[in-house]
């Protein structure tokens, strides 16, 4: 017996302009991110950057775009806002180089803001990359597999993937930079920053499940005169 229609994987057509959007706002939360990243903040005695209430929203979009337009449309939005993350360090790099007029008194405080470590940022971008694809193939993966059920299951087991390779990736490239220098550190680190926006990621899927549905609606309305 075949499997009812509503159980089976549902993937949209990247054409529609909901995509369009989606990519631009994961492009600009990551550099939003990166700007955030250089002001170091503490929040009930943990240690965070200005760019953490960022992260949420990136694996949102990350998770819709997986669920609604399959890991090929995830990974083209994620090599987009990589490509276009490294366009704009290049434009901070030369605004920054452009000599200052004699007017001008906020050299030094733009090159603080803008001028991040290059090994934050290399850091940065190769820790989303490698996390959001994480996310998107397990994602995909089980949503082949048990069709549109089990969404919540998916976006927490995607995201515990996708959470635990970005911050792996980033603490591992970016740690002598932030300062941490000692193995130890370098867990606490690494279990602290996985363990909390795990949470707040599980804690959000309500969110991220109102938002799929959304779009999967206005989708399927969109492509049904086609079918």
């Amino acid at each position: 017996m075949s499997a009812p229609i509503a159980s089976k994987p549902f993937f949209a057509p990247t054409r529609s302009c909901v995509y369009t959007v989606l990519v631009a706002v994961m492009v600009v939360t990551l550099i939003l991110s990166n700007i955030g990243a250089s002001k170091g903040v503490t929040i009930w005695e943990i240690p965070l950057d200005g760019g953490f209430f960022l992260f949420p929203l990136a694996y949102i979009v990350g998770d819709v775009l997986s669920e609604v337009y399959g890991f090929k449309a995830s990974r083209l939005a994620v090599i987009t806002t990589f490509a276009l993350s490294i366009f704009t360090a290049l434009c901070y790099w030369m605004i920054i180089t452009l000599p200052p007029a004699p007017w001008y008194d906020g050299q030094e405080a733009l090159a603080r803001t803008l001028g991040v470590v290059p090994i934050i940022v290399a850091a940065s971008l190769l820790a989303f990359v490698i996390g959001q694809l994480s996310n998107a193939w397990l994602m995909v993966k089980l949503k082949n597999r048990n069709g549109e059920k089990k969404l919540f299951g998916r976006i927490a087991l995607s995201t515990l993937l996708g959470e635990f390779l970005d911050t792996l990736t980033f603490c591992a490239i970016a740690a002598t930079a932030i300062g941490i220098n000692t193995f130890q550190v370098f867990l606490q680190y690494l279990f602290v920053g996985f363990v909390f926006k795990s949470i707040v990621e599980i804690i959000i899927s309500p969110v991220t499940i109102f938002v799929i549905n959304k779009i999967k609606r206005h989708e399927r309305k969109a492509v049904a005169p086609t079918v």
